[in-house]
């Protein structure tokens, strides 16, 4: 306690030398945060807009269709995957979808067109699918010979609603599939390519056009919270107890963003390494000073009987209390600078458009996570960095420190 007391006493002895290094670890500490903040906030803000509104969290597919797409890959009696994940805590909502390529038609337009099918009740639960209608109405709860074409298809194909709608496909039995549809609404999710080619039809009328039964190709799951995906997909996989199901977080779906968001992230570290070097330099040199220029002090304490390893503890303790400082008066000032971008971001230089989303703007996230670290490495920064000017204290010989002027 002694030795905290002096160590406390001492940082105040050079008043100017102290501040300047406290402003430096603070500084440090508020860069690391924002940047800690800004990349867990951008990318988790990214990942739940997709996920939660296009993609899902997880996903369930019977054998390789994530890899191989085919109508003929389909899940069967997919009620029983309700049953199974119905125990498991931390799932929010679910829903079945069917895939299918064929040809739409408008009066004399004509284009390619990716058949979705869904469960209007399941699928707005899921991803909001009726907050994506941008003219029109959703699909009825039952099914009724209903479409909704994406904004661009309808552009293509000159559709409005009321239009009828021709939908000619091939159905899994190898016959022709084709019908006659009503256009109730027009929807648009953000993604000029999925806009493009999306239909949207009920999931009921989809499997009778497509002769699939009560088969399906796709299980969209959507959790609480994006810490838990891994763990609930783990658990839905003991729950299902089915080999011939996969079932995939978003990491592995969405795998491309997935790599470039570690990519970007460990691009992140590498700043916060010159950051805390910049801290260590700043708090090496305060401290070099101050032991060079205390030598005589250090000899009049190894003299009267201070032995080597409190000098070597007084000089560390000197450094970790400047760090401390800097962390809470650090804390004190990023944490309102955190919490204004968490709410109003940062313009992005250019948007991009990503899962059916476009974003433009970089927000900042509040969490432990972006604290804990600048912390750690700032008082781990300062005390490893004294250690050599610690030794140097321990090390000076009472005598010829004496005879210093």
């Amino acid at each position: 306690m002694l030795t905290v007391k002096m160590a406390w006493r001492n940082i105040f002895r050079q008043k100017r030398r102290t501040i300047l290094t406290v402003l430096t670890m603070i500084g440090g500490f508020g860069l690391s945060a924002l940047s800690i903040g800004w990349a867990d906030g951008t990318y988790n803000r990214i990942i739940n807009v997709f996920t939660r509104q296009a993609l899902g969290h997880i996903q369930i597919h019977k054998g390789d269709y994530l890899d191989r797409p085919s109508i003929y890959t389909r899940i069967e009696d997919y009620p029983r995957i309700d049953k199974a994940i119905a125990p498991i805590s931390g799932i929010e909502a679910w829903s079945p979808r069917l895939y299918a390529a064929g040809l739409a038609s408008v009066d004399d337009k004509s284009a390619g067109v990716r058949i979705v099918g869904v469960d209007p009740v399941r699928e707005t639960e899921a991803t909001r699918f009726d907050k994506k209608i941008i003219k029109g109405r959703s699909l009825s709860r039952e099914a009724a010979h209903e479409v909704i074409p994406a904004k661009n298809l309808a552009r293509t194909l000159k559709a409005d609603v009321g239009d009828e709608l021709v939908i000619i496909s091939q159905g899994a039995d190898g016959s022709i599939a084709n019908d006659l549809y009503t256009v109730v609404g027009i929807l648009e999710s953000g993604d000029a390519a999925t806009d493009q080619v999306s239909l949207f039809m009920h999931l009921h009328e989809a499997q009778e056009l497509l002769v699939l039964g009560d088969d399906i190709h796709e299980v969209v799951i959507i959790v609480d919270k994006l810490s838990k995906v891994l763990p609930i997909a783990d658990e839905i996989r003991q729950a299902l107890d089915d080999p011939s199901l996969q079932v995939a977080p978003w990491q592995e779906f969405a795998r491309s963003f997935y790599v470039a968001m570690k990519a970007d992230k460990q691009g992140a570290w590498i700043m916060l390494f010159i950051i805390i070097l910049i801290v260590a330099i700043g708090v090496l040199n305060t401290v070099l000073m101050t032991v060079l220029e205390r030598r005589r002090e250090y000899g009049v304490l190894r003299a009267v009987g201070t032995s080597p390893l409190q000098i070597f503890s007084l000089v560390l303790y000197e450094a970790a209390l400047m760090a401390g400082i800097g962390i809470i008066l650090g804390f004190c000032l990023s944490l309102p600078v955190n919490y204004w971008f968490s709410i109003h971001g940062l313009a992005m230089p250019q948007t991009f458009t990503y899962g059916g989303m476009e974003f433009s703007r970089y927000y900042s996230e509040i969490n432990a996570h972006s604290f804990y670290i600048p912390a750690v490495t700032v008082v781990l920064s300062a005390v490893l960095i004294s250690i050599f000017p610690a030794v140097k204290a321990a090390r000076v010989p009472p005598a010829r420190a004496l005879r210093m002027h």
